[in-house]
C-alpha cells in the first residue's frame, strides 16, 4: 500500500514552491543578485523517484524545500498506509459470519460481523503535529465509514459449500466446514470502497480547503487502499464455516439418507485466511 500511495503521488509531479515563476526584467537580476548573496544558487535536486516533490527552480533553497517536505509527506504516508494494513489485519483476524442459510448442499444470505476500523487505525496512525491529526483522522473516518457499509453488503449468493450435505445418512448433520472459496465469490457492493468514494469523503472529514496538498494526499491513499483491497478481494479465503442442520426425510431402513433442510452455518473468527 505505501509503494501504492507514494507513486500515485508521484504522479501529480507537484513542485515547490507552488506557482513559483521566474523573476522577469529588473526583478531577475536583483533575484539573481540575492542568490548569489545567499550562496543558493543551484542545487540538488532530490532524483523522484523517491522524492514526492520536484524542486520549482534548481536553486539551492527551491532543491532544499522541495527535499524536506517530501520526506515529511514519505513519513507521513509511510505511517498512515501501516496504520491502515494494521487495523486491516486486526479486523480480519476478529471477523466473523453468522446467520448462514443451508438447504441441502447450498450455502446462502449471511452478515459479516467485525469491529469498526476507525480506531483500529488511530491507534497507530501519524499524530505528531496538529496537522498530521487532522488528515489521519479523516482518512479513518472514510475508511471506517466505507468499509463498514462494504461489510454490511456481503451475502453468500447460493454456493455448494456443503456436498455431503445433499444426502446425509443421520437424523442430523453435524458441524462440518465448508469448502473454502474467495472473497471475490461472495455477493458485495464495493462502491463505498472505491477510490473516488474514499477521497470525496476524506476531503469532506477534513473540512479544510487550505490544507496544502491534501486533495493529492487523499487520492494517492484512496487509489493505494482500492488496488489493495482488489488483490485482497482475490487473494482472502472464506474458510471453516461450520454448517450443520437436520434431515427430516430420514428415515431408516427406507430412507437411509436425506439432504439437510433449513440448516445454519457461523463462520468464528479466524475463517478468513
Amino acid at each position: 500500500m505505501q509503494s501504492f500511495a507514494k507513486l500515485q503521488f508521484m504522479s501529480f509531479a507537484l513542485k515547490l514552491p507552488t506557482d513559483w515563476r521566474q523573476p522577469q526584467g529588473g526583478g531577475a537580476t536583483q533575484y539573481a543578485q540575492a542568490m548569489v548573496e545567499t550562496n543558493s544558487t543551484v542545487g540538488i535536486p532530490m532524483p523522484m523517484p523517491p522524492a514526492l516533490f520536484l524542486p520549482a527552480s534548481l536553486t539551492k533553497y527551491h532543491c532544499d524545500t522541495a527535499t524536506r517536505i517530501s520526506a515529511d509527506f514519505t513519513k507521513y504516508i509511510d505511517g498512515i498506509c501501516s496504520a491502515i494494513c494494521s487495523a486491516w489485519s486486526q479486523w480480519q483476524s476478529l471477523a466473523a459470519m453468522t446467520g448462514i442459510m443451508i438447504m441441502g448442499p447450498t450455502a446462502s444470505m449471511g452478515q459479516v460481523v467485525g469491529p469498526p476500523l476507525y480506531p483500529l487505525i488511530m491507534a497507530s496512525a501519524p499524530k505528531a503535529t496538529p496537522q498530521e491529526m487532522k488528515f489521519s483522522n479523516a482518512i479513518a473516518q472514510a475508511i471506517s465509514l466505507g468499509w463498514l457499509s462494504y461489510t454490511a453488503t456481503i451475502k453468500i449468493p447460493a454456493l455448494p459449500w456443503y456436498p455431503l450435505f445433499a444426502a446425509f445418512p443421520g437424523p442430523v448433520a453435524p458441524p462440518m466446514p465448508n469448502i473454502p472459496a474467495p472473497v471475490i465469490a461472495l455477493t458485495q457492493v464495493t462502491v463505498s470502497v472505491s477510490k473516488m468514494m474514499l477521497k470525496n469523503q476524506m476531503i469532506g472529514f477534513l473540512a479544510d480547503p487550505l490544507a496544502k496538498h491534501h486533495v493529492e494526499l487523499f487520492d494517492s491513499v484512496a487509489d493505494a487502499f482500492e488496488k489493495c483491497f482488489q488483490i485482497w478481494q482475490a487473494s482472502t479465503m472464506v474458510t471453516n464455516v461450520l454448517g450443520t442442520g437436520p434431515i427430516p426425510t430420514f428415515a431408516p431402513p427406507v430412507v437411509p439418507v436425506g439432504p439437510v433442510v433449513g440448516g445454519i452455518g457461523n463462520m468464528p473468527p479466524g475463517g478468513l485466511v
